[in-house]
This record gives C-alpha cells, structure tokens and sequence, in this order.
C-alpha cells in the first residue's frame, strides 16, 4: 500500500520569474499531492491570492519589477479572509544569514535556498500548513 501524498488537499500559490523554476517547483509539489498554481510576478500574485485563498505562499525574492519583499509586505497589509495571514515561504539563492533575517523581517515564516531538496521543500510546506490551518 502507498503511503498518503503528504500535500494532499493543500492548494499552493507558487510565484517565481524564471520558467524553469517555476515548472521543477510546481512539478515536485503536484507528485506529492499539492494543487498548485504557479505565476510569474508579484503582481499576478496579488492580482490570483484573494480568489485562490491557497493553503501556502511560496515566493522567489529577485523579481524585476516588485521583488519578492515587497510582496509579502503588501500580502501582510490584506484582511485575513483575503489570504493576509497566509503561511509563507521565500525560496531564493539569496541565502545568506541577513538575507534570511530580511526575509522574515518582511512576512515571510520561513526562508529556503535554491536548489532545494524535493523532500526538504516538501516537509517545510506540510509543516507550515499543519502549523497555520484555522
């Protein structure tokens, strides 16, 4: 017998510039169960986060245009029925201990270094979600 999806019935916001990034994090996600919705700026984000009311956030930092900072903070400022309190994960190179530091400081629970482990991404995110769920 197959043990369960570990991201079974979690709908996960992914937002991150580059294509590729996108499809290999949305592709281990959907393995492990996880619904997911990937778009590719700041402004998608915001424009998909109030209508999808997904589970987690997960959020590249080094976007043109509105980084990944200043998503999180606008996130932050929406009600919590409009996704405000959402559960949230920067996923950068930029992974240093300030970047870190800076990461959380904007509203982010936690901060991940690219590449990341399937399994490691996967854990933190059944983590948060079990750790936020209403």
């Amino acid at each position: 017998m197959q043990p369960p999806l570990p991201l079974v019935g979690l709908r996960i916001l992914v937002v991150d510039d580059d294509d590729d990034s996108r499809f290999y994090i949305s592709t281990v996600l959907e393995a492990d169960g996880g619904t997911v919705t990937a778009v590719a700026s700041a402004a998608a984000a915001m424009d998909v986060l109030p209508k999808l009311q997904p589970d987690v956030l997960i959020c590249d930092i080094a976007m043109p245009g509105e980084d990944g900072y200043t998503l999180i903070r606008k996130v932050r400022t929406l009600k919590a029925n409009d996704g405000g309190r959402i559960p949230a994960v920067a996923l950068t190179a930029y992974a240093d201990s300030e970047d870190r530091i800076r990461a959380l400081e904007a509203g982010f629970q936690t901060h991940i270094g690219k590449p990341v482990e399937p399994e490691k991404l996967v854990a933190i995110i059944t983590n948060l979600a079990a750790h936020y769920r209403d």
